[in-house]
């Protein structure tokens, strides 16, 4: 499914259903061509503990962690990434955060939502490269997603996202920081996630698992490693552990999480969290030993529909959906010579 808009300047913006919950494998319309001739090119040219950062072709890998659920395109752009997270299935657990009665309902909200923004990535897919001063924009209801490119060199992306009605105010500004180590390469999210409920005086701070994308034994992509949720106001703190495959595939461990919530003035564990971030997630009270389900996957992921644009004169030059509009429409026409030789509408001859 998508949705091609013309503008008023004469370039079309092109929008396609966003990423299901089953990612790579009901997404697969097109394929990574030459991916061995990629893993060959990158082994050839870095060493282990490189920081990719300084690799220019690298762009095309270390971006993936910002591309997700945006369709068959959109999915690899990191800028729709963010804003089609949270105005998909997000906005109404965004909501849940700030209708909480007591602190304790408000933070495993806020950790149920940030688990939402995890989603299955696919092997080997080239995410466009945003350029600098690109834009994107979505809105639903009362909740508004502005992002921006920031920065080219190092990438930086930010986003401020506001919901009059819930008093919400989320800022998140991130750059990734890939290195290579021989077999996969781990890219760290470096940068701020904090989300405000200006009713509740309330300010949660946020980091994000690693992504891991993974060439031998078995190429793949998972999300591992540490996260954590912070509020200072209340003391509440999670500690989120994602976990994957190794070498042998294990369904029990394979897209896992596992954490706890606890006070940290005295450490004190009030909540345990297990499940998997693909399927439901539960947090169980450690004293009445009671569990509730906090996110369910499958209920939130299904039938998401591409977003629509109301106005097309209000869609700017530099909305993300019009700089790669040409190259869009190639790649669902699958022609290939014709999208290796476009360049963003918006900045000709300054490369992808």
């Amino acid at each position: 499914m998508k949705q091609v808009t013309e503008c008023d300047f004469g370039t079309k913006a092109v929008l396609t259903a966003p990423l299901s919950l089953e990612g790579e494998e009901s997404n697969s319309e097109y394929r990574a061509p030459n991916i061995i001739q990629r893993i060959l090119s990158l082994l050839t040219s870095v060493r282990p503990g490189s920081d990719l950062n300084r690799l220019q072709a690298s762009i095309r890998i270390y971006l993936l962690i910002l591309k997700q659920n945006f369709g068959l395109l959109q999915k690899y752009h990191p800028l729709h990434v963010y804003n089609v997270r949270l105005t998909s299935i997000s906005s109404d657990m965004l909501s849940k955060c700030a209708e909480g009665e007591t602190s304790l309902n408000r933070f495993v909200s806020v950790v149920a939502w940030s688990i939402s923004m995890v989603r299955p990535l696919a092997f080997g897919l080239a995410p466009y490269n945003p350029v600098l001063g690109e834009t994107h924009h979505v809105s639903r209801g009362t909740l508004n997603v502005l992002l921006e490119q920031v920065s080219h060199h190092p990438p930086v992306s930010a986003l401020h996202a506001t919901d009059e009605k819930q008093n919400i105010d989320v800022l998140w500004c991130q750059s990734p920081l890939p290195k290579f180590h021989g077999t996969h390469i781990e890219i760290e999210v470096h940068g701020k996630r904090q989300l405000k409920l200006l009713n509740k005086n309330e300010t949660y701070t946020m980091s994000p698992p690693n992504l891991v994308i993974r060439f031998l034994p078995v190429p793949g992509v998972d999300w591992l490693g540490n996260a954590t949720v912070r509020c200072q106001e209340t003391g509440l703190q999670a500690e989120l552990c994602y976990r994957g495959n190794s070498f042998l595939p294990r369904p029990s461990v394979h897209r896992s999480i596992k954490g706890k919530i606890f006070l940290s003035s005295t450490m004190e564990t009030v909540s345990e969290i297990n499940g998997h971030w693909d399927r439901t997630v539960t947090v169980k009270d450690v004293k009445t030993g009671k569990k509730t389900v906090i996110y369910n996957a499958k209920e939130a992921l299904t039938g998401l529909k591409a977003p629509i644009v109301k106005d097309p004169k209000a869609v700017l030059s530099t909305e993300s959906a019009v700089v790669w509009g040409e190259v869009n429409q190639a790649i669902l026409q699958k022609s290939w010579i014709k999208q290796g030789k476009l360049r963003p509408a918006s900045r000709k001859g300054r490369g992808r």
